[in-house]
């Protein structure tokens, strides 16, 4: 087991490597399966501080935050600073019932603290919101089984494969062996999307082009197993959780998956837009019905109005603990297209950066 494997996945700068050369490592079935491999060890970058990122997450924030940060403007506190937060909580897509019941802990925190003057009740904000979403916050670990098996959901325009390709190359630089499944059988090019970050990451990659999905998925988890993968990511055909029939097809790529490998998958992602609010949560809720969730990737975060929907998503995830199930962590969240714009969620740092 890797040490890293219990430690939160930290992001890295992309290094392209050029020069190399395919092979092909034989797989299960029919499917084709390449490696690629550097010409030569190049040393990493140093990782960005922490600051930097909190930066990019500040400034792709910033929209959402102001209109947050305006209501601290006034010289009371009164119903209309409360109604004007409640319309800004609204309008950011923290939803009704999130709206609620932030307003009502941070009532009880201004009356707790004796607070009276506007500007200081938004620290006592800040620190609701981060109360609201520490449970949310949880790091990806894995190593309990080998390989560890994630499948990657999400709609088309989400960011998935973006996403995973940039998954990969954390995991990759900290030392984890991966293989990539190109089970996005029904969008054009998707294939050859996955493919440029195989090359890009040096990882192996299967793939059977025009192949069924589940097929794909069952080969790569087979292939990983025999050749001691410690990560094996299925990137599965983007969709809206109304088209009931693809739906269907994501149920039956987790049971193939599981054919494969009777403990998988051990992780089931969803990578949402962040830009689309209150549409998130319903695909959270959606997908969650479909596939049982196990976490989230939240995406272009830049430059949204709309950042309050962790507050909802939170929310949703307190309902489904007390139901006998368990939150939904976010495990990373993006801010831009670069592979340091996708770093680990942290409850008390989106909160500062959401209220500037």
């Amino acid at each position: 087991m890797f040490s890293f494997f219990k430690k939160k996945i930290t992001a890295l700068p992309v290094t392209d490597t050029a020069n190399q050369n395919a092979v092909n490592p034989s797989a299960a079935n029919t499917s084709e399966a390449t490696s690629t491999t550097a010409p030569k060890t190049t040393a990493m970058p140093a990782e960005r501080p922490r600051a930097s990122w909190m930066a990019r997450l500040g400034s792709g924030l910033r929209r959402t935050g102001q209109s947050l940060s305006t209501v601290f403007t006034g010289t009371k506190i009164d119903d209309e600073l409360y109604e004007e937060l409640e319309t800004a909580l609204l309008m950011a897509d923290s939803g009704v019932q999130a709206t609620e019941y932030l307003l009502k802990d941070l009532k009880q925190r201004v009356k707790d603290t004796g607070t009276t003057e506007p500007s200081a009740v938004k620290a006592l904000l800040a620190a609701s919101i981060a109360e609201l979403l520490k449970p949310l916050e949880k790091p990806l670990t894995l190593g309990a089984y080998k390989p560890t098996i994630i499948m990657v959901a999400g709609v088309n325009g989400a960011g998935k494969t973006t996403s995973i390709g940039k998954l990969t190359r954390h995991l990759s630089d900290n030392g984890a062996s991966v293989l990539l499944a190109a089970a996005d059988t029904f969008r054009a090019a998707a294939r050859e999307q996955l493919a440029v970050w195989a090359t890009r990451n040096t990882v192996e990659i299967v793939s059977q082009e025009g192949g069924d999905p589940a097929s794909v998925s069952f080969d790569a988890v087979t292939a990983g197993r025999a050749r001691g993968k410690d990560v094996v990511l299925v990137d599965t055909a983007g969709r809206l959780p109304t088209q009931l029939h693809l739906m269907e097809e994501l149920k039956k790529i987790k049971r193939v998956v599981q054919k494969a490998d009777d403990t998988g998958p051990h992780e089931v992602l969803l990578v949402i837009d962040g830009n689309t609010g209150q549409n998130a949560l319903a695909q959270v809720k959606a997908f969650d019905e479909t596939l049982g969730l196990t976490g989230l990737i939240v995406t272009k975060l830049d430059g949204t109005a709309k950042g309050g929907v962790l507050a909802a998503i939170a929310l949703w995830g307190q309902g489904r603990a007390a139901a006998g199930g368990s939150v939904v962590p976010v495990y990373f969240i993006g801010v831009g297209e670069a592979v340091e714009d996708l770093e680990t969620f942290n409850a008390q740092e989106f909160a500062d950066a959401l209220l500037g």
